[in-house]
């Protein structure tokens, strides 16, 4: 026995028609024609009240075909025959069974295919924190805001629309790889990236891939709410959008993709890694990534022929001998690309020479950055970036960033400084 329900979109005649308990609307536009909907929507809501106002909202907006379910299924697995095809947004109310709702967004997601909302009435950030972490791209709150929901549906609609493989043309990957922990790799990757996005004043995002205790954001003074954790819990809806959602934006106009607070199980594969970086290259000219003291990921794009790799080591029996040991074991048939750093460099207390040092790292060393102690230690007490601390530590690093982007190494107000880059 078949039952319908007749529901006003007022963008068109609504016929409704499912087996209990899912019932659904099906809505088009007024001229009652839609042979190629923009978009096809699921919206599901056991709460009636709460259900309508979403409805409400999505009225009146051409190119939507929009289906209305009354109901969750009884579990999981028979979503695929409630939802009966693919839709391109799925929307889900976060209230009711809000355990349940998490799980049905999760598993939408999944697929990679399609683009999942959610709403509440309750304006609690920690549920819209989980609900984006299960895959959610938009949250919204009760009562809604029409323009939150029509800039919700124009970014799918140019998600489809928009060039996938396309790069920036000038597109750069910048990687900054330590010989061991506590070199220094977080505190130069971010401030490079602060100095870089001001000197090039081109857009700019660093990727903190430090795992498991990447502190870049830390070093920045900020506290993201999102993590590159959100995206490996389930890689496959990994897309610009998603990106969007989890980088955060620093006060300097750098976006930071944070390492997460708490330990991670999953790692970043070579496939994930490429994805994400293609991914950054649409939106972004120049893409930090502090890797911290990896080397797992030598075989993905962050070291590819056209990306530029930081080596940051120190003047000490270990760092330089496992300096040695990377660039023989991983840089020794590359030579452009590689950027050797000394961080807290102080000629006075050194055991070697410089003749000593470029024989162990078996090439020149490009950088030098000064052991400011007093500097590095008043920024990490304040939890202020060096970039923003006039110091001979933000100096070297910002000749360095100047280069990156094609600027000469001094400013012309700074030509009587002395300079670091040999």
């Amino acid at each position: 026995m078949r039952s319908s329900v007749s529901i006003d979109f007022r963008i068109g005649d609504v016929l409704g028609c499912a087996t209990q308990p899912f019932i659904m609307a099906d809505s088009s536009r007024a001229s009652g024609s839609f042979d190629k909907p923009s978009l096809s929507v699921a919206l599901i809501g056991p709460d009636e009240r709460h259900r309508k106002a979403m409805a409400d909202a999505l009225s009146g907006r051409t190119g939507l075909v929009v289906k209305e379910y009354i109901a969750f299924p009884s579990d999981l697995d028979d979503l695929p025959n409630l939802l009966e095809q693919q839709y391109d947004v799925v929307i889900v109310d976060a209230d009711s069974n809000s355990d349940f709702a998490a799980q049905l967004a999760e598993k939408l997601s999944a697929s990679g295919k399609t683009y999942v909302m959610a709403y509440s009435a309750d304006p609690d950030v920690q549920l819209a924190i989980r609900f984006m972490r299960a895959g959610v791209r938009e949250f919204f709150t009760l009562p809604l805001d029409p323009g939150e929901i029509a800039g919700a549906l124009l970014r799918v609609s140019t998600r489809s629309a928009s060039p996938r493989d396309s790069v920036k043309a000038t597109s750069k990957v910048l990687t900054f790889l330590g010989t061991k922990g506590g070199c220094g790799v977080t505190t130069i990757a971010a401030n490079f990236a602060i100095l870089l996005a001001q000197e090039s004043e081109r857009s700019t995002l660093l990727i903190d891939l430090g795992l498991p205790l990447g502190d870049a954001a830390i070093n920045m003074g900020i506290t993201p709410e999102f993590s590159i954790a959100n995206a490996l819990h389930n890689p496959n809806r990994l897309d610009s959008n998603l990106l969007k959602t989890l980088v955060a934006k620093h006060s300097s106009g750098v976006g930071v993709l944070a390492a997460p607070s708490e330990f991670v199980t999953e790692q970043p594969d070579r496939e994930f890694i490429d994805k994400l970086l293609g991914l950054a290259r649409q939106h972004y000219e120049y893409i930090v990534v502090d890797l911290g003291s990896r080397v797992d990921l030598m075989d993905t794009e962050l070291f590819g022929d056209d990306a530029v790799v930081y080596l940051i080591t120190q003047v000490g029996i270990s760092e330089l001998r496992n300096a040695n040991r990377m660039i023989t074991r991983f840089f020794a048939k590359r030579d452009w690309g590689l950027q050797i750093v000394l961080n807290r460099y102080k000629p006075a207390t050194l055991l070697f020479d410089d003749k000593n040092v470029e024989r162990a790292l078996t090439r020149p060393t490009q950088w030098k950055i000064p052991d400011d102690w007093a500097s590095a230690r008043r920024t990490q007490t304040t939890a202020t970036p060096l970039a923003l601390d006039d110091s001979q530590i933000s100096l070297a690093i910002r000749q360095m960033a100047r280069l990156a982007c094609g600027l000469p190494a001094d400013r012309e107000e700074k030509k009587g400084m002395f300079s670091f880059f040999r």
